[in-house]
């Protein structure tokens, strides 16, 4: 088997830990044992309940606690349809894993994650490209997806919102998707980690929408708690059961230590959601202001997403720039080149506001240069 680099994760494998400003994560600041503490009043009761725990398999498909407090975010779901991954990103590779062989076809919203379609390419599938459009505030049309679909198309895959751009996908939009896919009889799958936090946003997860949707999401965005690596994967009872037994091949079990702490942040999501929702708003507008002030740089605002795609106007490539930036200043952005569209960077402004403002600082001083 055959796969392409991880973009994305092979830039910041390499460049992440020469950061003094880290601007290049999509997640929003992640919480410490402090902070949650003070965030969550009974973390106590957690402590003494870590401290009592047995270091074996525990809950192989999550516990049933971890799976009642999934199954609460969405309208459909029920505790019987929800399997713990490893991360969404377990999820998804579940999902291709379970449902796709060689020469099926497969739509991929694109750019987007890059799981999406080149796990699907890896296994022999058919992938064609669903383009989105920084015209269209980096929508795709509905219309190429109607004329990409066949009876042929075994799934559509899609990133809402979307990685690397923060677009999200509303209601009605998908709810068209949904249509298109019925035509053909595909699965849906959708990686949800991206909750927007603007009041005026709406959006559903697919499995409400869909009896063929597959919802993806996990703890490391929305929730700040990218380091327990717990995610999961939600479906119909029949889609569901299908991929059971593809999870025995990939994956064990979570770990009851991270079973017990998504447990206890999903508990007290409300507290922790409004921390978020007070970074994401705030930061924001720190980063429209610079947006607005910086004549190099453009961008089509995300809608309460932590990670945002700028276009930045550079006589040489945003790779190398991007390489410059991080080598002279210390700030560290992803290059465009990452999610194939060069011109452009990913940067995400959910830190706490003396890395956003002092990085965002550097930035404009450095492209000075190039006036």
């Amino acid at each position: 088997m055959k796969i392409a680099a991880f973009g994305v994760e092979e830039w910041l494998n390499k460049w992440e830990k020469m950061a003094k400003y880290d601007l290049a994560q999509s997640t929003i600041a992640a919480l410490d044992n402090r902070e949650l503490s003070e965030l969550i009043p009974d973390s106590n009761q957690l402590q003494a309940k870590l401290a009592t725990m047995r270091f074996d398999y525990g809950w192989i498909e999550g516990s049933p606690e971890f799976k009642q407090e999934v199954a609460k975010l969405y309208k459909r779901a029920a505790v019987d349809n929800v399997l713990q991954t490893n991360g969404a990103t377990g999820g998804n590779h579940l999902a291709l894993y379970g449902l796709l062989e060689p020469g099926d076809e497969v739509i991929a919203e694109y750019p987007s994650y890059q799981q999406l379609y080149d796990i699907p390419k890896s296994f022999g599938a058919k992938v064609k490209y669903w383009h989105i459009n920084e015209k269209q505030a980096w929508y795709p049309h509905l219309d190429e997806l109607k004329q990409l679909v066949n009876p042929n198309t075994k799934m559509i895959c899609l990133n809402n919102a979307n990685n690397p751009t923060g677009t999200v996908l509303n209601v009605a939009f998908l709810k068209k998707v949904v249509e298109i896919a019925k035509t053909v009889d595909a699965y849906v799958l959708v990686d949800e980690v991206y909750q927007p936090f603007a009041d005026q946003v709406q959006v559903a997860s697919i499995v409400d929408l869909y009896d063929k949707g597959i919802a993806t999401n996990s703890l490391s965005k929305t929730y700040s708690m990218p380091g327990i690596r717990v995610g999961w994967l939600v479906s119909s009872t029949k889609i569901i059961n299908k991929l059971r037994k593809y999870r025995d091949y990939t994956m064990i079990c979570a770990g009851v230590f991270n079973d017990i702490m998504a447990v206890h942040v999903l508990e007290h999501k409300a507290a922790i959601l409004a921390r978020n929702k007070k970074i994401v708003l705030t930061n924001l507008a720190v980063y429209q202001e610079w947006l607005n002030q910086e004549p190099r740089v453009s961008a089509v605002l995300p809608n309460g997403i932590s990670t945002s795609f700028p276009k930045i106007k550079l006589p040489i490539s945003t790779q190398e720039f991007c390489q410059k930036l991080l080598e002279e200043t210390g700030v560290l952005l992803v290059p465009g080149e990452a999610f194939d569209l060069p011109g452009h960077v990913r940067l995400g402004y959910c830190t706490d506001l003396v890395t956003l403002k002092t990085g965002l600082a550097k930035i404009s001083a450095f492209l000075r240069q190039y006036d």
